[in-house]
């Protein structure tokens, strides 16, 4: 699979936080791969979810250093530009509540939303939820396992 690869929340959570996954291996190997292909990316929305997510195990300083570190850790990029000074991408309600309509939950639509504003040029969206997607994207959704079949 050629061409950017946007990685969702699931597959970082699982990371760094469920190394007794039944996936861990598996979702391992795919960030090793995007990570030595630099063809990784994901969007500020599921940056924040994860840093919302392990925010009750970390304190602000480790919070913060996950947060300015996480793309040069998993050699990824976080779209649109990492800054705490950026300003989120600006979403319109409608268009948020158009995804929604498609029985779409607020957080994957906010996902979907960004992906559609600041995303070009992406080949596939790797998810361990890659069903919620499904129809939902105009690329494809894959599960990491799914994708690493296909590259093969």
């Amino acid at each position: 699979m050629a061409g950017l690869t946007i990685i969702d929340t699931s597959v970082f959570i699982i990371d760094l936080r469920y190394k007794r996954d039944k996936n861990f291996a598996t979702n391992r190997a795919f960030l090793n791969h995007v990570a030595q292909d630099r063809s990784g990316a994901t969007t500020i929305f599921n940056l924040l979810e994860i840093c919302g997510v392990l925010s009750f195990n970390l304190n602000q300083k480790q919070l913060q250093e996950l947060f300015f570190h996480f793309a040069k850790h998993y050699q990824v990029d976080v779209l649109p530009h990492l800054d705490f000074e950026s300003l989120l991408p600006a979403l319109k309600v409608g268009d948020l509540f158009e995804i929604i309509a498609r029985k779409v939950s607020f957080g994957d639509a906010l996902i979907i939303a960004a992906m559609e504003k600041c995303v070009s040029g992406a080949a596939s969206f790797v998810s361990w939820n890659a069903q919620h997607f499904t129809d939902r994207l105009s690329i494809p959704s894959l599960t990491p396992r799914e994708f690493l079949e296909k590259r093969s």
